[in-house]
């Protein structure tokens, strides 16, 4: 299901009708996150944000394992694997699990490091910890107060930031902004726009970062060829759509779909006959992609589609490279 887009304008009818159910929510989601959470005995840098759908968290815990090590550590990424069956804690194998079982981001974050799939984010931080970890990054998890943290920052989408405001059901707030922002050490505005200033107003003496999805070059020169036709089910769909338009990849054709959308073979054969009769590149995203890997109904697609890696850039490197430091002390 996708996200409705009254939770990106301006409050209206429809959120004026949800806003009671949105202030229980809010009150039930502040109360929880205000618990205190247990200590892993070693840090824990969690990367959340306060929206419902995609900010860009994942790219941003890949860049934060490279500081990471960078400083001497040895990090762990820890996520609850959403979309796959896998309770945990279970220590994910890139090359033999699959997206059903562990979810699409912990494979992305296994290619980069050792990375642990826990519903129980307590018992995974020790899990990670008997491994060898010295210090867990955390993929989500800023409601979640099981796990005490070291160091969090909150992702927040420069063009879309928090919508119209409202707690859910009737806006995109996983809990009222003043108790998350309350949990919160850092922020990070990711892209360019004026979305993210009702947040960063409010971000007293928090560091505001900034940073930037860059396409992987290589990728970019290939997809220039010929026109695409892109497909995406993550959070904010048209988000990757500009990230290949501003890269100047040509856009003939584009398909959304829900945040972490299985595709089914009848889809699946859609984009592989679609973009054959128009002669078009298949491009999506590194999440969409790992979606499909070990499904066979889905083998076509697979290979046929172009994924198109990003890297989160941040332009104040320094300033984090500090508070990652601060918190391994």
């Amino acid at each position: 299901m996708r996200e409705p887009g009254f939770w990106w304008r301006r409050p209206g009818l429809a959120s004026s009708l949800l806003a009671p159910l949105g202030l229980a929510y809010g009150s039930i989601a502040a109360r929880r996150m205000a618990k205190p959470g247990a200590f892993a005995g070693i840090p824990v840098i969690c990367v959340g944000n306060f929206t419902l759908g995609g900010t860009g968290k994942t790219p941003t815990a890949l860049m934060l394992v490279a500081l990471l090590r960078e400083l001497g550590a040895t990090p762990f990424c820890l996520t609850r694997g959403y979309g796959g069956s896998i309770e945990g804690p279970h220590r994910v194998d890139a090359d033999q699990d699959n997206a059903a079982q562990v979810g699409d981001e912990a494979l992305l974050l296994a290619r980069a490091a050792p990375t642990v799939v826990a519903r129980d984010r307590v018992l995974g931080a020790a899990f990670a910890k008997a491994m060898g970890a010295s210090v867990v990054a955390m993929d989500d998890g800023l409601q979640n107060p099981s796990l005490a943290k070291t160091l969090t920052i909150a992702v927040v989408d420069g063009r879309r930031g928090i919508g119209n405001g409202e707690v859910f059901p009737a806006g995109p707030l996983r809990a009222p902004l003043a108790a998350q922002m309350a949990r919160c050490d850092a922020l990070l505005v990711v892209g360019d726009g004026e979305g993210a200033r009702r947040v960063t107003s409010r971000a007293g003496a928090r560091p505001v970062l900034h940073g930037r999805l860059m396409p992987d070059e290589a990728a970019v020169t290939a997809l220039r060829a010929r026109p695409v036709l892109a497909f995406a089910g993550i959070g904010d769909p048209d988000k990757f759509f500009a990230t290949v338009e501003a890269s100047g990849i040509e856009i003939a054709q584009r398909r959304a779909f829900a945040d972490h959308h299985r595709f089914n073979a009848e889809e699946a054969a859609e984009l592989v006959m679609a973009a054959e009769h128009d002669a078009l590149a298949l491009v999506t995203t590194e999440k969409d992609h790992a979606r499909m890997t070990g499904d066979p109904a889905l083998a076509a697609l697979a290979a046929k589609a172009h994924a198109l890696p990003v890297t989160m850039v941040v332009e104040e490197k320094e300033t984090l490279r500090a508070l990652l430091a601060r918190a391994l002390t």
